[in-house]
């Protein structure tokens, strides 16, 4: 412990103070970077640190590749393009089948769109990822990107409530009902296996509570109807199946036959109980790794 002298003049006690100080400098919490939008066009939400941790490189195919959603596919790339050259646009919900793609659409849009953007000079979007547990911290988030002036699209993954979540109630309002609202410089994009994102014990709940069963019905509703654009995805028929494998298998130079490719396709789907883009990307990764090719 550091000692000061009864005589000490104040210059002396000003040095102790200041060691003083740097010493508990060192023992304290490293800084948190400051947010910055610049450095990346891809960022995660870290709700504890109120960061935004930059991406360098974002796991997507091309959207060249996603095969079987040409609807979904134009639908949400004109809506983002809308969105990124200021114009009105609707937030998105992309719901459906596990492995159909939702997530791989989005993340290839937003690709998509900024290369439109920056072939004719235009600055590209942030896409800007919040993980599910963080909903809560949107309104924090939200006041950090509309601070920074740039166009971004916030992504949530697999977006669902459980239990007594209410954090849904929080979503709603900052989708649209609460004073503040969206940003125009934000859009919202979530991907569900639900359509409309509670879960049916959350429903009855309500509806036991409820003077009026349509009460609960509504509140099911409502959340989903924040969302102006609705997704469909399901599960493909076999010869879209097909054409997915064949486009995978073109784009990274597989050589196998045509019947051979669509008979071990056709084994893979079977065993693992369906056919979707997930299921045809991972039996391109066994049939590349079996061949000793690399997905580059």
């Amino acid at each position: 412990m550091t000692q000061v002298p009864p005589s000490a003049s104040p210059a002396d006690l000003l040095a102790v103070l200041e060691r003083i100080a740097t010493a508990l400098e060192r023992q304290g919490a490293p800084a948190v970077p400051a947010n910055s939008l610049d450095g990346a066009d891809a960022f995660v939400w870290h709700a504890a640190e109120s960061w935004l941790e930059p991406v360098c490189r974002v796991n997507r195919v091309d959207i060249a590749l996603l095969q079987g959603i040409e609807r979904q596919r134009q639908t949400l790339y004109d809506n983002t393009l809308r969105f990124a050259h200021g114009l009105p646009a609707n937030n998105a919900l992309l719901w459906g089948a596990r492995g159909t793609g939702k997530s791989s659409l989005v993340k290839a849009v937003h690709a998509s769109v900024n290369q439109a953007l920056t072939a004719k000079g235009a600055a590209p979007v942030a896409l800007v990822e919040i993980h599910r547990e963080d909903i809560p911290t949107l309104p924090r988030l939200l006041r950090i990107l509309a601070a920074s002036g740039r166009p971004c699209l916030l992504f949530c993954d697999d977006l669902s409530f459980d239990g007594n979540d209410s954090s849904y109630k929080s979503l709603k309002a900052v989708l649209e009902g609460g004073i503040e609202g969206r940003p125009d410089t934000v859009i919202f994009y979530a991907t569900s296996n639900r359509r409309h994102l509670l879960a049916r014990e959350m429903v009855e709940n309500e509806q036991s509570t409820a003077l009026h069963a349509g009460e609960a019905v509504e509140e099911k509703v409502s959340l989903s109807d924040r969302f102006g654009l609705w997704l469909g995805f399901h599960n493909v028929d076999q010869p879209t199946y097909f054409d997915i494998v064949d486009g995978y298998a073109r784009a990274y130079g597989l050589d196998i036959e045509t019947e051979d490719l669509h008979r071990e396709a056709r084994e893979w789907s079977m065993a693992r109980g369906s056919r979707s883009g997930r299921t045809a990307w991972q039996f391109i990764q066994d049939l590349a790794g079996r061949l000793g090719k690399t997905l580059e």
